[in-house]
C-alpha cells in the first residue's frame, strides 16, 4: 500500500502523513530519527481502551511474532536502528508502530500493522520517549571507551 493511499485511508493530511522505514532510515543519527518518530502525546492518555484485548492478542499472533524478527533482524538489534546503539542484557526490546495503531486497523486487518516498512526496532525508554515527547527519557549517547580509561594511575 503506498503511503499517500494509506493517508487517505486513516484520514491523515500532508501535515500528518504516514512515518516509514525508508524515509527514517536516511536519517543517519540517533536524535534525527528520534525527531522523526516523536508524537508528544499526553501520559494516561486511554489508546484501547476496552478493546485492549485486541492489542494483546495481536501482539501476542505468530504473525506478528515472526515480523517481530524480521524487523529485528533488519535493524540488527539496535535502538532505533542506530549501528552503535545495540539492545543488550536486560532492556525490553520493542518493536514501535511509526504510525499509531487504533482499534479497526486491528479489527480490519489493515496491512500497515505488520508491515515492516512502518515498524522499527527500539528500548522501552526511547518508546516512551517517542509517545510522550521528553526526550530526559533517552538515554545518551554510548560513551566511547578505550584501553585503561577507568584506570586513574594510568592516564
Amino acid at each position: 500500500m503506498s503511503i499517500i493511499k494509506a493517508s487517505v485511508i486513516r484520514g491523515r493530511d500532508d501535515f500528518n502523513r504516514l512515518k516509514c522505514y525508508s524515509e527514517l532510515s536516511q536519517l543517519r543519527t540517533f536524535r534525527e530519527r528520534y525527531e522523526y518518530l516523536r508524537l508528544n502525546g499526553a501520559v494516561g492518555k486511554e489508546t484501547f481502551g476496552f478493546d485492549r484485548y485486541m492489542n494483546q492478542a495481536f501482539y501476542r499472533s505468530p504473525e506478528w511474532k515472526h515480523i517481530r524478527d524480521i524487523v529485528i533482524a533488519r535493524d540488527y538489534g539496535c535502538d532505533l536502528g542506530i549501528e552503535g546503539r545495540e539492545i543488550r542484557g536486560k532492556v525490553r526490546l520493542i518493536i514501535h508502530h511509526m504510525n499509531p495503531i487504533l482499534p479497526e486497523d486491528i479489527r480490519d486487518r489493515n496491512d500497515m500493522i505488520l508491515d515492516p516498512e512502518y515498524l522499527i526496532t527500539t528500548i522501552h525508554d526511547t518508546h516512551l520517549a517517542i509517545h510522550y515527547g521528553d526526550e530526559h527519557m533517552l538515554l545518551q549517547e554510548p560513551v566511547v571507551r578505550f584501553a585503561g580509561d577507568t584506570c586513574p594511575w594510568r592516564r
